[in-house]
Formats: C-alpha cells, sequence, structure tokens
C-alpha cells in the first residue's frame, strides 16, 4: 500500500486542478447516487455498535441519514471551489546575481490518517488530500468499518473515472492493530500521520512514529463567563456549544462562572438547560445549582476530561486569572471562549490562553474547516509547528525553492 501511495502521489503531484476538480465533482456525484448502498452499510455498523453497547451520542456520530449524505457531498462541492494551492508562490524576489527566487507550493506526497468513529471524516480526508495533489492511506476506526468500505468504494470508482490512479486513496480493511503499527513505521512511504481521536491515539502515534506526527482533535473546551457579560445571551452560547452536536471535539467541556455573577448565572443556565445536560460541578458551583435535577460532584480527573457527552463541568472562580489558570492546567488546547463586555478582559483572554482556536463572544463549535472557509478540514491541530487549528488544503501543502537563472554559476 506504501508503495502504491507513492507511486500514485507522482500522478497527483502533476495532475492539473481541472482534472482533480473532475475527480471531486464525480466523488460528490456519486456519493448521492450510492446513498442506497452506503446507508444499508452503516446500518450494520449502528446495529454492531447498539449490540456492544456504545451510547447515543457515539452512535449520532457513526450515523448517516440522507441530510447527512448530501451534506457531506456538498461539502466535497465545497473544496472544488477553492482555489488550489499547489503551484502558488508564496513570495518571490530577484536576487543581486540576477537569479528569480521563489517558493513555489508543492504536495506532501502521503499522508497517512488513523482515525476513529465519524464516517465523514473519511470523504472530507480524501477531498482535501486529492485537491491538494495528496496519495493517502487511511485506517478509520471498527466501529465504522461497512461504512468507510463502501466510501472507499466510491472514491476510487470516481478517481477511475477521472483519470486518476485508484490508489490515491487507500485504506487499511483490516482492524489489526499490528498494521497501524506498521504504517507509522513507512517513512519511506509516507510523509505525514494525522490521528483523529482520542488522547490515547495521539500518544500511541507520537511514541511509535518514525513519520512526523500532527497532534490534534483532543482538547478539553471551556467557555469563561465573566463579570460583565450579558448573561442572557450567554446562556445561549453555552446551550449551543454544549448542546447542538454534543460528540464532537469542539463542544464545550468545562464552564467556568466569575463569583459575582454565579449566583444570577448559574440558576438561569439550569432554567434553560433543565435536564438536558448533567453538569458535574465543585463545591462552590453546585451550591448555585440546586434546582438542577442532573447535579452530581466533580471527582479528581472530571476537569480534565472531555465529556463528547451531554455532560458539563462547572466551576465558579474568583477572576479571569483563576479561569485562565484553570484552563493552563487542564490542558485548553484546542477551543476555547471568554462571554465578556470588557475589552481589555477580552485582549487578556486572547492573548494569555494558548489554544488553537479562541473566541470572544461566540461558541466553541465555529472551530470547523468548513465554517473557517476551509472548505472541509483533515484534522484539529492543537500543536504550534506547521499547523494549527482547523487544517485545510495549504496544511496538506509544503514549499520548495525555485531559482530560474541565464546559466548563472556561484564564484
Amino acid at each position: 500500500m506504501g508503495e502504491a501511495a507513492k507511486r500514485a502521489s507522482y500522478s497527483l503531484a502533476t495532475a492539473s486542478t481541472a482534472q482533480k476538480n473532475l475527480a471531486l465533482q464525480t466523488i460528490a456525484d456519486q456519493l448521492e447516487q450510492s446513498s442506497a448502498a452506503i446507508l444499508a452499510a452503516n446500518e450494520k455498523d449502528i446495529s454492531s455498535g447498539r449490540e456492544a453497547g456504545l451510547g447515543e451520542a457515539m452512535l449520532d456520530r457513526l450515523l448517516l441519514n440522507e441530510q447527512r449524505i448530501k451534506a457531506i457531498a456538498d461539502d466535497v462541492r465545497n473544496v472544488i471551489g477553492l482555489n488550489d494551492p499547489v503551484g502558488s508562490e508564496i513570495d518571490s524576489k530577484v536576487l543581486p546575481n540576477g537569479m528569480s527566487l521563489a517558493r513555489r507550493r508543492v504536495p506532501l506526497g502521503v499522508v497517512g490518517v488513523i482515525y476513529e468513529a465519524r464516517p465523514n471524516v473519511t470523504i472530507d480526508i480524501a477531498a482535501l488530500c486529492l485537491k491538494t495533489g495528496n496519495a493517502s492511506i487511511l485506517r478509520g476506526g471498527k466501529e465504522t468499518f461497512f461504512t468507510n468500505i463502501e466510501l472507499v468504494k466510491v472514491i476510487q470508482t470516481a478517481l477511475q473515472e477521472a483519470g486518476l490512479p485508484s490508489e490515491s486513496v487507500q485504506y487499511i480493511e483490516k482492524p489489526d492493530r499490528e498494521l497501524v503499527s506498521q504504517l507509522l513505521k513507512l517513512d519511506q512511504y509516507v510523509d505525514m500521520i494525522i490521528p483523529r481521536g482520542g488522547a490515547g491515539l495521539h500518544k500511541m502515534c507520537k511514541e511509535n512514529s518514525t513519520i512526523p506526527v500532527i497532534i490534534g482533535g483532543f482538547g478539553i473546551s471551556h467557555i469563561f463567563v465573566d463579570e460583565s457579560a450579558d448573561l442572557s445571551k450567554s446562556v445561549d452560547i453555552v446551550e449551543n456549544a454544549k448542546t447542538q452536536r454534543p460528540s464532537t471535539c469542539n463542544t464545550v467541556d468545562t464552564l467556568l462562572v466569575h463569583k459575582k455573577v454565579a449566583a444570577e448565572f448559574l440558576p438561569k443556565l439550569v432554567a434553560q438547560l433543565s435536564d438536558k445536560v448533567k453538569l458535574v460541578a465543585e463545591p462552590k458551583a453546585k451550591s448555585h445549582l440546586s434546582n438542577s435535577a442532573n447535579l452530581v460532584d466533580a471527582q479528581d480527573g472530571d476537569f480534565d476530561t472531555e465529556w463528547l457527552s451531554l455532560t458539563l463541568g462547572v466551576k465558579v472562580v474568583e477572576d479571569i486569572d483563576e479561569a485562565i489558570e484553570h484552563m493552563r492546567e487542564h490542558n485548553a488546547s484546542h477551543s476555547d471562549a471568554i462571554m465578556t463586555n470588557s475589552l481589555s478582559h477580552a485582549e487578556q483572554f486572547i492573548n494569555s490562553v494558548d489554544t488553537a482556536a479562541v473566541y470572544v463572544n461566540a461558541s466553541t463549535r465555529f472551530t470547523d474547516g468548513a465554517q473557517f472557509g476551509l472548505g472541509a478540514e483533515v484534522a484539529v491541530s492543537t500543536q504550534k509547528l506547521h499547523a494549527r487549528g482547523p487544517m485545510g488544503l495549504e496544511e496538506l501543502t509544503s514549499y520548495k525553492w525555485v531559482g530560474k537563472a541565464d546559466y548563472l554559476s556561484r564564484a
């Protein structure tokens, strides 16, 4: 698979934008035309998940329906409309010796992606890699095995129709973990590894890979309600950030509330969220949440938990400094927000929080490639080198120096 991907990457590197867009258009069309087969495969995964005792939040991550398939196809069409970064020049200049010198964007080559549930990830990755001329080797979780097999069939058929190698997108079908270990060592063929999943997956890839790894997708997301915030609007933001789609990585995990507004804000929160959300509260917050029918005491480790469900940690803090200190201690690296009407507090929060995406008076749910205008995303990077935040097209390219001269020699 590694050898085939490398060979395919040579063809993709010289493919025209029109040819790559044709492949993407064909993928989008065939997703909708093949929806019956895709949904039948997805039903097998959902049934297996229920038998395995997966929770409703996880099953929602696995689930496809006609509407979601159409949304996935539309995301692919959005990628068609984005500028192809390959071949563009980052900067250029003419040296004193007459040589013109530029940095030109080029594909990375072969990208290996290891991911868990969410079958839309298969299409997102394939679309972005194709647009940027990268071959990809995919390994999804066992929870979406049948769905992913069907999706990759659609992709490979579309590639052939567009005159591109079907090996441009390959899928590791066997669930054997040893194959993942082998993939992580294929540095002679694979140029980058992108894990999408929990902290354990990222740790395993980082410790075992001989290929550069993009770390991301995991992090505790926070919302801090400052003393100057509009409390009614803040409740709406928290509700959106927690309940719109609770199984995603940009869903808020911990709510921090300034002590001066806790007595007013937290009862509003209980009234609006009613019994939809389980609140995990430390003692100061619990004293203002007595009306909640779904309230438990926070235990050690709760504020380090990415819930991925309708569960929310709640803590009352002295001030913005304590909020920031709490976030530094509890892995605020993905998406975090402040609700405030104070410009100085907004700027302090932006500059102090060490996170990939930071928001003022907006939901953490905006951390998404489509929302950012990037089309889809291949991952949300929480590291600081090469890429940070939603990884779109440019983040899947590197560059080479290109010098042009008239038979110029260096003295």
